[in-house]
């Protein structure tokens, strides 16, 4: 190659060019193992990879926004299955974080029909403590699904450094009433609040859909500090569980947007921390109960609403 000097016009090199080129040919296989090491790591021929936006669509793979590329030298980091730890640069962002999951309803709901049925005020009015939750036409209940969605996104969200809190786990005989449900995220000053749910409405109507509260004073109930950053919650949410699950928002309510706001529900109302609740999908529609009752699609609804919840307490 051209250092930018004529070569010399005799048909002998000088001392010191023969020296320098002798000394360029043994660098070069070394430099020429090293491309190669690269890309067979790579598995692309090319560069090795790791250098993404650290938003990624999954799990958030790649480097956080201005970290350097991960080196292709360093074996990839493992999780405890053996495969490779695709959320490092997630991990620890949520430390001090604290974050409240609501599985809606319970499974013994249905052992205490006049308990739940007990009337509670939710700030603009009074509403039953709690009810059953709907299910499938298979069976499959809503408060297994809220349960089993909860649990995988605690998981997740513990893995970043967050405390995470249950309204309940399935270790109570009934509920808690929806007043009840506000007060323990209010009283942990959780960061975040998330319901999950599933809906039950009629056949042919499919999609998610995420709720936040409106503006609402009355009684107890007085959301004009949350509603703000409730609605930054919800479409972080909307985003990322869109991109999780490959789901299309709700086709039978807000306009196609996956969000809607409601003055109605007791968990919203009386809340004072930024909440909102998600109903994953519609039980009673044959093609989404198809999803609900899936164990690899529930595991990437709980990726959509961890990654959400994630990226609204990461601004």
């Amino acid at each position: 190659m051209s250092h930018g000097s004529s070569p010399p016009t005799s048909g002998r090199r000088p001392r010191g060019t023969l020296l320098t080129l002798l000394a360029l040919a043994a660098l070069a296989p070394a430099a020429l193992a090293g491309c190669v090491g690269d890309g067979d790591r790579d598995g692309r021929g090319g560069a090795a990879h790791g250098s993404g936006s650290g938003k990624g669509s999954g799990t958030g793979s790649g480097e956080p926004d201005g970290g350097p590329a991960s080196s292709a030298s360093s074996p990839p980091r493992m999780n405890p299955s053996g495969s490779p730890d695709n959320n490092k640069d997630n991990r620890g962002s949520l430390k001090g974080k604290v974050i409240v999951i609501d599985p809606g309803h319970n499974p013994h709901n249905r052992e205490h029909p006049s308990e739940i049925a007990r009337l509670v005020d939710i700030g603009t009015k009074k509403k039953e403590c709690d009810t059953t939750g709907t299910a499938t036409n298979s069976g499959y209940p809503e408060a297994s699904f809220t349960l089993d969605v909860a649990r995988r996104a605690r998981a997740l969200l513990e893995e970043r450094g967050a405390k995470v809190e249950f309204t309940q786990d399935g270790d109570r005989r009934y509920g808690p009433c929806v007043d009840e449900r506000a007060r323990i995220g209010n009283r942990a000053g959780a960061d975040a609040v998330v319901s999950v749910h599933a809906d039950g409405a009629g056949a042919g109507q499919r999609g998610f859909h995420v709720i936040a509260p409106a503006s609402v004073r009355g009684g107890a109930a007085d959301t004009s500090a949350i509603v703000g950053p409730s609605r930054e919650l919800a479409e972080a949410v909307i985003d990322r569980f869109t991109a999780a699950t490959r789901t299309e928002p709700a086709n039978y309510l807000g306009g196609g947007t996956g969000l809607t706001i409601r003055d109605d529900l007791g968990g919203l109302n009386l809340s004072t921390v930024p909440k909102v609740f998600i109903e994953c999908g519609n039980m009673r529609d044959s093609k989404d109960a198809a999803r609900l009752t899936d164990p690899k699609w529930r595991a990437r609804a709980a990726q959509g609403i961890a990654e959400g919840i994630t990226d609204f307490l990461r601004g």
